[in-house]
């Protein structure tokens, strides 16, 4: 198109720049700039080219034209009106006009090369009304100038958000005061959601600009910035919030609580209840428990025992469907944390209306078993009742008065006999130590480890697992679908009944095949019988509450409440949130451990040597039942079940992290 001689425009990282074309070579051009530079461009990137090319200038000359023409083009800028022009030419047939015109239509006449230049770079600036292809200029239609218009409004909007949020966050890292900015709830809402979900957010992109702009880039400031916020506490249980596990009880289950009232004893009595409220029942549970949902109680029968396992029953005050069941279904369990404690029914429920506090009459489900002295089941009842505890009794209080107190002495041996029962139809006893963290006033924190296997826990536990196989076999004799626990055989044997060595105990659960949840009775081989179910803590897990429904319903003589397909979908839901449940504790429980590590770094700490590899040496912190590894040494000959000393390195909780090293 005959360049060479020419002044011609080009756009260059977004700058529009005037060259003197030196010489044309089939597709290029050897261009001189205005910046004094010699640059290779293909022929296509041309955007303007004089009508006129220019001779007999030196070098010096030509680089002071080509600047005072790029000058004197960027100050006619100011006198285009794109809009104006965009008015009078979009309600035209033709869609697209060349430059010349356009620049006539603002210019009038005399409109030359640096009047269409102008132009040109007024529509590339602002991309509004017109937009530049194959040397014409093309009119946006008014649907797409509106679009336009409202995504600058908003990259504007972006921008100002950006800074003020920046500024804001600086501000809060720095300790001093913010104030409410503009934007302030949804910041904190973007940081939030990036510091639960990383690079997973819904906004993550913009919420890494917001922080960079503050110059928060250390990977906890996201953090740190919400507990200076006033957002999170500085212990803040990320668990809870990533997993969404819902704290907070809905405004509906809220006024479905308050309209419960506590039902009179005779009321209760007038539903066909049996009246056991004379009998001697007690609770055995931890001295912090406020939610009491089972109690015992023991009579003697000629020379066989009729034991009591009274259950509150919750399944008269929340039915499915209402706001309560439904806020059940959501949580699936209550949670328990050393700082907190998440209940699967409001307060209101699991600690007052439904708990079997003492001196309290209270609706219950009971099941009566007749025991042989040598604990068979020789006969066994399940009956809604009305029961008042007597006597509340801690695990502590329990094993002081194991040898004492003739009725726990007889209970503890029937227990004894239950369990030994339980092992000689396969059951694995492995009794793991719990680890208790707590929190003082001053925030600090203890940690020990507490037996399972004392006498009150052993009493309570195997009079629940009855409780719950009796319920199970209701159902089964019955042949009516229900939510039955099992589990197949371990996928290797390392401890026959009771585990007594603790490192062959720790390491023969990580061999226990996993549970499932099934609508009919299977075998449970942990558990050492036919069919199981759990049923006796209906306060605290769904799958209680749904059996105790179901047995509740067949009780009144009305037939199963819920149906093999009801039950699938319930146990769906079950399985999920108990996995959620799961997780969620385990992090908790393992943020705490962190935190108490962080003063022991640098000390020693004695470790159980679980599995040696070729790399890595599995260990297990024994005050703490922590694992972690090591790198291996090849010229230390550990062996599984070796006790070592092993030095803290490194600890962040906020990172899940724990370094040891020999």
């Amino acid at each position: 198109m005959g360049l060479q001689g020419k002044i011609i425009e080009y756009v260059d990282n977004g700058k529009f720049l005037c060259a003197y074309v030196q010489e044309e070579a089939g597709n290029r051009l050897r261009l001189l700039n205005q910046n004094s530079r010699e640059v290779s461009l293909p022929q296509a990137r041309v955007v303007h080219e004089n009508l006129k090319p220019v001779a007999g200038l030196a070098r010096e000359q030509l680089l002071n034209l080509l600047k005072e023409t790029a000058e004197h083009r960027l100050a006619l800028m100011a006198e285009v009106r794109l809009q104006e022009i965009w008015e009078l030419v979009s309600t035209e047939n033709d869609t697209d006009f060349p430059p010349v015109f356009l620049a006539e239509l603002s210019f009038g006449a005399g409109t030359g090369d640096d009047q269409v230049a102008a132009l040109l770079r007024c529509v590339f600036v602002d991309r509004l009304f017109f937009k530049y292809r194959d040397g014409r200029i093309v009119v946006h239609s008014e649907a797409v100038v509106e679009e336009l218009r409202g995504r600058q409004e908003k990259a504007r909007e972006n921008e100002n958000f950006l800074e003020d949020s920046g500024r804001a966050l600086a501000l809060l890292m720095a300790g001093q005061e913010a104030g409410d900015w503009p934007g302030r709830d949804r910041c904190l809402e973007l940081v939030e959601d990036f510091c639960l979900r990383g690079g997973e957010a819904t906004e993550g992109a913009l919420a890494r600009e917001v922080l960079k702009k503050a110059g928060l880039t250390r990977p906890h400031d996201p953090y740190w910035v919400l507990v200076r916020a006033g957002i999170w506490q500085p212990d803040e249980n990320i668990g809870l919030r990533r997993y969404e596990v819902p704290v907070a009880f809905s405004d509906e289950a809220r006024a479905w609580t308050r309209q419960l009232t506590e039902p009179s004893t005779e009321a209760l009595l007038a539903e066909g209840r049996r009246d056991l409220r004379a009998l001697d029942l007690f609770t055995i549970d931890g001295p912090q428990t406020r939610d009491y949902d089972d109690a015992l109680h023991l009579e003697a029968q000629g020379g066989n025992f009729l034991v009591g396992i009274h259950i509150a029953d919750v399944a008269r005050f929340v039915a499915p469907g209402d706001p309560l069941f439904e806020a059940a279904r959501r949580r699936g369990t209550s949670l328990y944390f050393a700082d907190a404690q998440v209940p699967m029914l409001p307060p209101e429920i699991s600690e007052g209306l439904c708990s079997l506090m003492v001196n309290q009459d209270r609706a219950a489900l009971s099941i009566l078993v007749t025991l042989s002295p040598d604990a068979e089941v020789l006969d066994f009842s399940m009956v809604p009742s009305v029961v008042r505890v007597k006597t509340r009794r801690t695990y502590g209080e329990v094993d002081q008065v194991a040898d004492s107190d003739p009725v726990i002495r007889t209970m503890l041996r029937l227990a004894g006999r239950l369990q030994e029962r339980r092992i000689r139809a396969g059951a694995l006893v492995l009794p793991v130590p719990d680890v208790n963290i707590s929190l003082d006033r001053a925030g600090a924190i203890k940690v020990n480890l507490a037996p399972v296997d004392t006498p009150g826990r052993c009493l309570v536990a195997e009079f629940m697992v009855l409780a719950n196989s009796l319920g199970a076999q209701y159902l089964a004799d019955r042949e009516v679908v229900g939510l039955f626990r099992c589990q197949d055989q371990p996928k290797r044997l390392l401890v026959q009944g009771k585990g007594a060595d603790f490192f062959l105990t720790y390491r023969q659960r990580k061999y226990l095949s996993p549970g499932r949840l099934v609508t009919t009775p299977q075998p449970h081989s942990g558990v050492g019988v036919m069919q199981y179910t759990t049923l006796t803590s209906p306060i605290r897990r769904l799958l209680d509450l749904v059996m105790q429904h179901q047995l509740s319903a067949l009780l009144r003589g009305q037939g199963q409440l819920f149906s093999q397909r009801e039950l699938e979908e319930i146990a769906g839901i079950i399985q999920s949130l108990q996995t959620r449940a799961n997780l969620v504790g385990q992090l908790r429980h393992r943020y705490w451990l962190l935190k108490y590590l962080e003063g022991k770094v640098g000390s020693r700490m004695a470790a159980l040597v679980l599995e040696r590899g070729p790399n890595r040496v599995k260990v297990v912190l024994v005050d703490l039942l922590l694992e972690s590894e090591l790198p291996a040494r090849p010229a230390m000959r550990l062996e599984p079940g070796a006790t070592v000393q092993v030095l803290v390195a490194r600890v962040d909780p906020l990172d899940n992290l724990l370094r040891l090293e020999w």
